[in-house]
């Protein structure tokens, strides 16, 4: 495992070349060896904080508008290499979650907004996740997060189940298995008695 980014860290040589590596979407280590992380994945029950960001067109959203839906917010950015080192699999979460109404939300901070996560992206082939933006940090901050990348797995009624902080093989099976169980299922739409 990567060490999780602050904002101030001094890159050494080796984590510049990793990052350059990861950066042209070629391989840097090797998958992460069982038990993928998971061991690091802190369970809880939290009520979150109300917070905003911005999704690619620069419209404000809120976790409201995903109500009803299980949510890993993964807080990110292209400066970060554990950051980059985990966003293959996070894409791959998301895409393996979809049918389950699991969105993943990779809130990235750079402050380059929105270019810089889409280029970044073709460079490195994610698909399936969307552009979602906290380029001044405020959703990190009211979040608690204390370095990058961090991940926060919210359950159907909006509270924090779980939290990771550092990069992580979230496509990994006992992860999605983790991830399904913590969200939890969705409601079953009530019925009205004749």
């Amino acid at each position: 495992m990567l060490k999780p980014c602050r904002r101030s860290v001094l890159l050494t040589a080796p984590a510049l070349a990793a990052a350059t590596l990861i950066q042209a979407g070629l391989p840097a280590r090797p998958a992460m060896a069982a038990p993928h992380g998971l061991n690091r994945l802190r369970e809880n029950d939290a009520a979150l904080p109300d917070i905003t960001f911005t999704n690619a067109e620069g419209r404000a959203h809120t976790l409201a508008d995903f109500a009803g839906r299980g949510l890993v917010i993964n807080l990110w950015a292209t400066w970060c290499p554990p950051c980059v080192a985990e966003m293959p699999a996070l894409d791959k979460l998301a895409a393996t979650l979809e049918r389950d109404n699991v969105q993943v939300l990779p809130l990235s901070s750079d402050r380059g907004g929105r270019e810089v996560v889409q280029a970044f992206y073709e460079r490195t082939a994610v698909r399936t996740l969307q552009v979602w933006l906290d380029p001044r940090g405020a959703a990190s901050r009211a979040l608690g997060a204390r370095g990058l990348p961090t991940t926060i797995i919210v359950d159907r009624a909006g509270r924090e189940r779980a939290r990771l902080e550092g990069d992580a093989a979230w496509d990994a099976p006992e992860f999605i298995a983790a991830i399904r169980r913590l969200t939890g299922r969705a409601a079953a739409p009530a019925t009205r008695g004749a």
